[in-house]
C-alpha cells in the first residue's frame, strides 16, 4: 500500500508498519487480532500459521546421518562438511564410507603398494604422487638387491609369475572387499554402542 507525501502516517504499535492515520484504528483491530510476532525471527506471523512457522523455519531438526539436534539453518552445511556419518570417499581406492571412517582407512590403504611401470619399483599410495612427479623411467641397478635376483631368476626360465599389473588389481579387490566389510561391522557396532548409551 502506498502511502502519498502529503497524508499523515502513524506506526502501528503491534506491527512497526507505517500506517495512514485515517485507517490506523482499522489496521490495528485488525493487525492485533490476526497476526504475531514470532519470538524467534521477529517476523509478523498470522496466529493461525505461528506454530507451521516454528516447525518449518525454527524448530531444532535431527541429522539423517548421525541423529544429531540442530537448527534448521545450519542443517546443509553440517551434513555435507561437518556430520561424522556423511559418505566420503577414499583418495587412494575410491571406496565410499562414513567419514569417521576415513582416517582409519586411509592409513591402511595408503600403505597398499602399486608396481611402477617406469622404473621398476613398488610404490606406497599415499606416496604415488609424489614418486610420479620425481620418477625418471630408469630402472635400478644396484648390485645385489632382491629385484636384480628376482629379474636374474626371470631371464633364466624361472617359474612363470604374474605380472605386477594383475597382481595389484586382485589384490586392490581383496584389500576393497575386506574394508568394506571391516567398514560395516564397524559402523553395525557403532549404532549398537551409541544405542545401548542412549538407553542408559
Amino acid at each position: 500500500m502506498e502511502i502519498s507525501s502529503d497524508q499523515t502516517t502513524n506506526i502501528c504499535s503491534h506491527c512497526d508498519r507505517v500506517i495512514p492515520s485515517a485507517n490506523i484504528d482499522l489496521h490495528y483491530a485488525h493487525c492485533s487480532r490476526n497476526l504475531e510476532r514470532c519470538k524467534t525471527c521477529g517476523d509478523m506471523v498470522p496466529r493461525k500459521h505461528a506454530g507451521e512457522h516454528y516447525l518449518t523455519t525454527h524448530a531444532p531438526v535431527a541429522c539423517s546421518f548421525c541423529s544429531e539436534t540442530m537448527d534448521r539453518e545450519i542443517l546443509a552445511v553440517h551434513k555435507g562438511e561437518n556430520c561424522p556419518q556423511r559418505i566420503v570417499t577414499c583418495e587412494y581406492c575410491e571406496f565410499p564410507l562414513p567419514a569417521i571412517d576415513l582416517f582409519e582407512h586411509q592409513e591402511v590403504c595408503g600403505n597398499r603398494t602399486e608396481y611402477c611401470p617406469l622404473c621398476g619399483k613398488y610404490v606406497r599410495l599415499r606416496e604415488r604422487s609424489d614418486h610420479e612427479s620425481r620418477c625418471n623411467g630408469v630402472i635400478g641397478n644396484i648390485a645385489g638387491t632382491s629385484s636384480d635376483a628376482r629379474a636374474t631368476e626371470r631371464e633364466q626360465g624361472g617359474g612363470r609369475r604374474r605380472q605386477p599389473h594383475e597382481l595389484s588389481r586382485r589384490s586392490i579387490l581383496f584389500t576393497i572387499a575386506i574394508t568394506g566389510i571391516a567398514v560395516l561391522l564397524g559402523s553395525l557396532l557403532f549404532q549398537r554402542k551409541t544405542e545401548s548409551n542412549q538407553v542408559h
